[in-house]
């Protein structure tokens, strides 16, 4: 009897279990919130860097916009930074390359695709990044699983129907596909961020490093093409880059590259061309004909398929005690 009114005392144990699939669940949403919050504000961005490409050249867009961008962070990143310095010299190299492609190569080409290029195109355009991210996924050997193939397919090709139907390819579209290489490249480095170098001081560092090595670009701008008149159509468009494209969107965005890796926040990414063209047609008056619109839905579709939970990927050749095998890939 004793033994019997034992194990009944004993039976409420199995309950904790219950707790670990929330736990699961919050890391992908929260890191798919983050990469819908990125896309977002990043679609203001292209809008932006249209709008003023008749007043701010792009080289000193990208400079003017990294320096503010780097004045909104300091107060949180400058001190772990700096603590963290020797790490972040051991890891110079990677930090050197993040910077370039992400910082200094990224923005300026978009700038300059902006001097003729309509934002709801560069939008369109740069939503080819995705399917770049998961190519450099795959190339290291991380399983994409089928229903993430299915959703950058279903995406893609409602993005391939935008860009064919009515858009202005004009001279600036090899500056949009250089934005989107770098882009990506810079995605799939994020996944692969030494554990050490912690979120905050690494946006710091990237930030401070890529507005160093835009430096020389805007001297020769300055030199070339002259500053520009500070007003509030020049201000106001730098600081919302500055604050929200770069230092809101970059945490976040870094943020969804750690929690779900860089190809399913790569289908969320999708979005940006329909955002784009919304904030385009609203801001500037640029006009977006219907069949762009249908293709809304197809785009929808792949992001919903693609960024649905699934079961975790590990890369080729990883066993379950592996090392590898402990990183979550991108369907997990």
């Amino acid at each position: 009897m004793a033994a019997v009114l034992h194990r009944t005392t004993a039976s409420p144990r199995p309950t904790f279990p219950t707790r670990l699939p929330s736990r699961r669940t919050a890391g992908p949403l929260l890191g798919l919130a983050c990469a819908a919050l990125a896309t977002v504000v990043w679609s203001g961005s292209f809008v932006t860097s249209r709008g003023l490409h008749d007043s701010v050249p792009p080289v000193q867009q990208a400079f003017w916009r990294w320096v503010v961008a780097l004045i909104a962070v300091a107060p949180f990143g400058a001190r772990q930074a700096w603590r963290a310095r020797a790490r972040i010299r051991r890891h110079g190299r990677y930090v050197l390359c993040a910077s370039l492609l992400g910082v200094a190569a990224y923005n300026t080409l978009v700038n300059q695709a902006g001097l003729t290029t309509p934002a709801a195109t560069m939008g369109m355009i740069m939503a080819a990044s995705p399917v770049l991210m998961a190519v450099c996924e795959r190339l290291a050997g991380v399983r994409l699983g089928a229903r993430r193939t299915a959703g950058l397919i279903v995406a893609c090709a409602g993005v391939t129907l935008l860009v064919g139907g009515d858009a202005d390819l004009s001279a600036g579209a090899p500056w949009m596909i250089g934005a989107a290489c770098c882009f990506a490249g810079y995605s799939v480095l994020l996944r692969r961020r030494p554990a050490e170098l912690g979120g905050v001081a690494f946006l710091f560092t990237t930030f401070l490093t890529g507005t160093v090595l835009l430096l020389p670009a805007q001297a020769v701008s300055l030199a070339v093409q002259g500053g520009f008149t500070p007003s509030p159509g020049t201000v106001l468009p730098l600081l919302y880059v500055g604050v929200a494209s770069s230092a809101v969107a970059f945490f976040a965005w870094n943020k969804a590259v750690a929690l779900i890796g860089a190809t399913r926040a790569g289908v969320v990414y999708h979005l940006q061309p329909v955002c784009v063209a919304l904030l385009s047609w609203a801001v500037l008056g640029e006009r977006t004909g219907w069949p762009q619109l249908l293709c809304l839905a197809l785009i929808l579709g792949g992001v919903v398929l693609g960024a649905g939970t699934g079961r975790r990927a590990v890369p080729h050749g990883a066993g379950p005690g592996s090392p590898a095998a402990g990183r979550r890939g991108d369907d997990g």
